[in-house]
């Protein structure tokens, strides 16, 4: 078998050379070599970058760190802090940043309270003229109503401006410390820009002075409770507060 395997082979000729790598065993290829992963985030930032990104990420985390150390001097009892650097916490916290735990008390609150103001016009030929009241705090329910993304304007200046100013004054409307005069001025303002951008005074007429208000009417209780509580607002009047003329001439912002 062999010799005859031979002489075919002989028969056959000489191979060519398309037959002779075809006849030659295959070898596997070497793998590619494996290419590195790109960088992504603050490591695909060039070192100028990263430095930046990095002393960011620092302001940023003593900032928070700051603010949550104010807020928990602020809530927290007084202490030896407290009462060295209260001032400070206080600046930092008021207004924006106040809190408060009115809806855990034991006693939450059970009244609706309305802020509304009235104004004295200067009309163009000199005489004087008093609106009625005008109920900001329903103007700002109805700017709430059916809204889904009501703005904190709407929600809160107003109510924070009124707990600032009743915290800082007793019940005969003067002020209690400091911090007394801020809050007239902050609460006339408010009135102020509320009136203007309703036009209160018309095309011509100028403010001269303001008055605010409180009414507070007690909520309704429930059907199956056996509390009776009368249903008459109370008013809390301020005393009227001159507008500055600068303000009354289109000076406010």
């Amino acid at each position: 078998m062999d010799a005859y395997d031979g002489g075919s082979d002989a028969r056959r000729g000489p191979r060519t050379p398309e037959q002779a790598e075809a006849e030659t065993p295959l070898t596997t290829a070497a793998p590619p070599p494996e290419l590195p992963e790109p960088r992504t985030g603050v490591a695909a930032l060039s070192p100028r970058y990263q430095i930046g990104a990095a002393l960011a990420l620092a302001v940023v985390a003593v900032a928070v760190c700051v603010h949550l150390g104010m807020v928990f001097l602020h809530v927290a009892p007084s202490n030896t802090v407290t009462k060295a650097h209260g001032q400070a916490v206080d600046d930092w916290v008021y207004p924006e940043f106040e809190q408060n735990w009115k809806l855990f008390a034991p006693n939450p609150l059970q009244q609706n309270i309305a802020i509304q103001v009235r104004a004295q016009i200067r009309t163009p030929d000199g005489d004087t003229r008093t609106t009625g009241w005008y109920d900001l705090s329903a103007q700002d329910g109805r700017d709430i109503d059916h809204n889904l993304l009501p703005s904190h304007t709407e929600q809160n200046e107003l109510r924070r401006a009124w707990d600032f100013f009743t915290a800082s004054h007793g019940t005969d409307n003067r002020p209690v410390g400091l911090r007394g005069a801020l809050s007239e001025t902050y609460l006339r303002r408010i009135v102020e820009l509320r009136l203007a951008r309703g036009g209160a005074a018309g095309a011509d007429g100028l403010l001269e002075r303001v008055q605010v208000r409180s009414s507070t009417t007690n909520v309704t209780p429930p059907k199956w409770s056996s509390e009776k509580v009368s249903s008459t607002p109370v008013y809390r009047v301020l005393p009227w507060w001159s507008v500055p003329d600068a303000e009354a001439e289109g000076g406010m912002r």
